[in-house]
């Protein structure tokens, strides 16, 4: 009874330490964020994360439907305020599924392209750009739409839309090989 539990043990032991090695490794890389329990590592590209953020799995459903996904795999460098799975769910009843249907390819694009902006925007570049604007800084986005970077407190960037809604970044800079995501809690809609 006694050599089961021994190698149960072992096993436990084993399985745990090869976590911890792993889960070290990641933090060890430079640049490495966790995301949605996963590393993301900034050798590879924003697609190559995302699909792996548990936090994201609406987010790269929507991304696929659309065909970004060769987009967001190019050279770039592109800055994506990536909204989390609950921010999807925040939206009125219907909207997800209804922007997911081919026939609203267009539509699902433009809120997608709306969360990019062209060029490297770190937290400390966002934060450079709200000071030299006096507290707002206009970020073009992809669908050529705008969005007003503020600050909510000494460490929080704030997102509105062209509605006046709002999104703040919970983790950012997480670095890509040809760009960077910042985690955002609500989907921003172009007008």
């Amino acid at each position: 009874m006694k050599k089961p539990l021994f190698s149960l043990a072992i096993a436990t032991l084993l399985s745990a330490a090869l976590t911890t090695t792993v889960s070290a490794q990641a933090m060890m890389t430079p640049g490495t964020v966790m995301v949605g329990g996963e590393a993301m590592y900034p050798n590879k590209n924003i697609v190559a994360n995302a699909v792996n953020s548990k936090d994201h799995t609406t987010l790269v459903a929507a991304v696929k439907a659309a065909g970004l996904v060769e987009t967001l795999q190019g050279k770039g460098p592109f800055t994506v305020f990536a909204p989390v799975n609950d921010a999807f769910e925040n939206l009125p009843a219907g909207t997800v599924e209804t922007l997911l249907k081919p026939e609203n390819k267009a539509t699902l694009t433009k809120v997608l392209t709306y969360h990019v902006i062209a060029g490297n925007m770190t937290a400390d570049k966002l934060m450079s750009a709200i000071k030299a604007g006096k507290g707002k800084a206009s970020l073009k986005t992809v669908s050529g739409g705008t969005l007003v970077a503020s600050m909510n407190g000494a460490h929080n960037v704030v997102l509105t839309d062209e509605s006046g809604n709002t999104a703040s970044i919970s983790t950012y800079d997480v670095m890509q090989s040809n760009g960077v995501i910042h985690v955002i809690d609500k989907v921003l809609l172009p007008k």
